[in-house]
């Protein structure tokens, strides 16, 4: 049975759904966890520290049974920059802020002059597509800084859009969202 079978089948025997497996080098196991979602129930609760105690401990003995060499292993929730990687996890984090890296630039004529030419990295809303499933919505709109006035005559600023496919993604992740004034993100609304 290979390592990511072992992992998934001991997180799902918990009720719980794994995120991502990183080996290391210097023998860390890296394991993220998450609880399942689906469209129709309630936001799931946040994974707290006792469910990465008890994965820890089942993974434990299902890698000790397996025979797979380590040296730590270490169990988290994926955070506030958590990996986007299946239609599902767009479909959960639709109206988010994501981050996206796309495989191949594109720019110039491909985007109707909107993007700059070789541009990969896009920041944005996260919305359903047109012309393919998925839809990142951008402003390049340089924001106000703390305490800075912004005069009312300030025009609008562009608002982008570009429609993409999941295999066209080198990368997907939830955009960090803090607020630092004790307000919650959306994201923590969930």
């Amino acid at each position: 049975m290979s390592l990511q079978q072992t992992v998934e089948d001991a997180v799902r025997g918990l009720g719980l759904e794994l995120v991502e497996l990183e080996r290391s080098a210097g023998g860390l196991l890296r394991v993220t966890i998450d609880r399942p979602w689906s469209p129709d129930a309630p936001a799931p609760a946040p994974i707290t520290v006792d469910d990465c105690e008890r994965v820890t401990r089942q993974l434990q003995y299902a890698l000790e049974v397996q025979d797979v060499e380590y040296r730590r292993l270490e169990v988290s929730s994926p955070g506030i920059d958590r990996p986007l990687r299946h239609a599902q996890d767009f479909e959960r984090f639709l109206g988010e802020m994501v981050d996206i890296v796309l495989k191949a630039p594109i720019g110039g004529e491909a985007a109707a002059g909107q993007v700059a030419a070789n541009r990969k990295r896009f920041r944005g809303q996260l919305q359903r597509g047109e012309a393919a499933p998925w839809r990142i919505v951008w402003s390049d709109a340089v924001a106000a800084k703390p305490g800075q006035r912004v005069s009312k005559r300030r025009p609008a600023p562009e608002v982008h859009a570009m429609d993409f496919d999941l295999n066209e993604l080198k990368e997907a992740r939830l955009a960090p969202v803090v607020d630092f004034k004790g307000q919650r993100s959306p994201q923590q609304g969930d």
